[in-house]
C-alpha cells in the first residue's frame, strides 16, 4: 500500500503532470488577459466621474490583472499562486455587477437627427407615422429640422429597396431599407446610433454601451441625401426581390421595432445589434432557413449575400447590380429636386422600367 501510494505521489511531482500545471496556468493567464483587456476598455467608455478618477480605476485594474498573470506564469508549477489571481476574480465579479446595472434610456439630451422616436399607429391598412425626419441638409451641422406626420397605406406598399452606404472601407457599411408605394410615397427606415448632443459615433465604442439604439424613419431627400451630398458617402441601392405579402411582414416588422424601443430602450452594438441585424432578423422571420453568413458581420457584403439568396432584382449579374446601384453621382445632380427618388434610381435594375438584362 505504502509502495503504491509512492508512486502515486511521483507521478504527480512528474515532468508530465508539471507540463499539465503549465499549461492550465498559461490557458488562465490568456483568460485573465482577455478579461483585463475587456474590463480596461469598459471602464474607459463607461466609468463614472471626472478623466483623473476613471485613469487612476483603469490603471488599478490594469495592476491587479498584470499581478494575476505574473502569479500564473510563475516558472515553477509547485510555486503558489498567492492571493493575486483570487483578486483579480473578486474584481472581476464586481466588474460585471456594476457593467450589468448599466441600463439604457430614452431620456437623455439627444443629438438633433436623433431626438424624436419613431411612433407608429395602425388602423387596419391605414399606417400613421410621427416622427418621420426630413430635415434640410446644408452641411452636417447646418440644417433645418423637420419632424412629420405621414399617412401610408399598407395595401399600397408595392416595393423595398436596400440601400448601402460606405463610409469606413469596402467591408463596412450602413444598411438602409426603403419602401415605396403605388401612389408615390416612399419612407426610409435606419436601425442607428443614438447619439447624446456633441457625441461622435466609435465603432468600438459601440462594443461597450456608449449608444443606445433608434429606429429612424425619414423621408429619402433627407436620409438618402445627407449620405451621398453631403457627407460624400458612396451609397447603392437595389430593388429587393421579395414577394407582396412577405414586404408587409417586413415593413409591420419595422413598425414592431420601433413601438419595443419606445417600451424598452436597448443598446446599439456594433457587432450583434446593428442596422444590418436588423435586417436579416426581419427576413429570418419571412424564411427561417437563411444562413449564418460572415457578410452578416461584414455589412459592406450585405447585398452580395441578399443576391446569393435570391433577395435582389433577378436576371442580372451581381456585378451588374452593384454597377448601376451606385446613384451618388445621378444624386449630386438632383440636388434638392422634389424628384430626388426618381432621378437617382434611373438605371437602376427593378426600379427602372426601361433597363433590362
Amino acid at each position: 500500500m505504502e509502495q503504491l501510494q509512492s508512486h502515486a505521489g511521483d507521478a504527480l511531482a512528474g515532468p508530465h503532470f508539471a507540463w499539465y500545471v503549465y499549461a492550465l496556468r498559461a490557458l488562465l493567464a490568456v483568460v485573465v488577459l482577455g478579461a483585463c483587456a475587456w474590463g480596461a476598455m469598459a471602464l474607459a467608455y463607461r466609468c463614472p466621474g471626472p478623466a483623473l478618477v476613471r485613469y487612476l480605476v483603469i490603471a488599478l485594474w490594469a495592476v491587479l490583472g498584470v499581478a494575476a498573470i505574473v502569479a500564473l506564469l510563475r516558472v515553477h508549477a509547485g510555486v503558489p499562486l498567492r492571493g493575486w489571481p483570487l483578486g483579480f476574480l473578486i474584481a472581476m465579479i464586481l466588474l460585471l455587477g456594476w457593467w450589468q446595472s448599466i441600463k439604457p434610456s430614452n431620456e437623455r439630451d439627444w443629438a438633433a437627427d436623433v431626438a424624436q422616436l419613431l411612433d407608429a399607429q395602425q388602423d387596419g391598412s391605414r399606417i400613421t407615422l410621427h416622427n418621420v425626419r426630413n430635415f434640410e441638409w446644408r452641411t452636417e451641422t447646418d440644417f433645418t429640422p423637420r419632424w412629420e406626420a405621414r399617412e401610408y397605406d399598407l395595401d399600397k406598399l408595392v416595393s423595398a429597396d436596400l440601400v448601402l452606404s460606405y463610409w469606413m472601407g469596402p467591408a463596412i457599411a450602413h444598411t438602409l431599407v426603403s419602401f415605396g408605394f403605388s401612389d408615390g410615397k416612399r419612407v426610409v427606415f435606419s436601425i442607428e446610433i443614438r447619439k447624446k448632443r456633441g457625441q461622435k459615433f466609435s465603432a468600438v465604442g459601440g462594443f461597450f454601451k456608449d449608444f443606445e439604439a433608434t429606429l429612424v424613419a425619414a423621408d429619402e431627400r433627407d436620409i438618402l441625401r445627407v449620405r451621398s451630398n453631403v457627407r460624400g458617402e458612396t451609397v447603392y441601392l437595389y430593388r429587393l426581390n421579395i414577394p407582396a405579402k412577405q414586404l408587409r411582414e417586413v415593413f409591420l416588422g419595422y413598425l414592431k421595432r420601433a413601438r419595443e424601443l419606445r417600451r424598452e430602450p436597448a443598446w446599439y452594438n456594433t457587432l450583434t445589434s446593428n442596422c444590418t441585424t436588423i435586417v436579416f432578423e426581419l427576413a429570418r422571420i419571412i424564411s427561417p432557413g437563411l444562413p449564418l453568413d460572415y457578410r452578416l458581420l461584414l455589412s459592406g457584403y450585405f447585398a452580395e449575400y441578399a443576391y446569393d439568396q435570391g433577395g435582389l432584382t433577378p436576371g442580372f449579374t451581381y456585378a451588374q447590380l452593384y454597377e448601376r446601384g451606385n446613384f451618388v453621382a445621378r444624386a449630386l445632380a438632383a440636388g434638392d429636386s422634389p424628384d430626388f427618388s426618381t432621378l437617382i434610381r434611373q438605371g437602376v435594375p427593378g426600379d427602372d422600367p426601361k433597363v433590362t438584362p
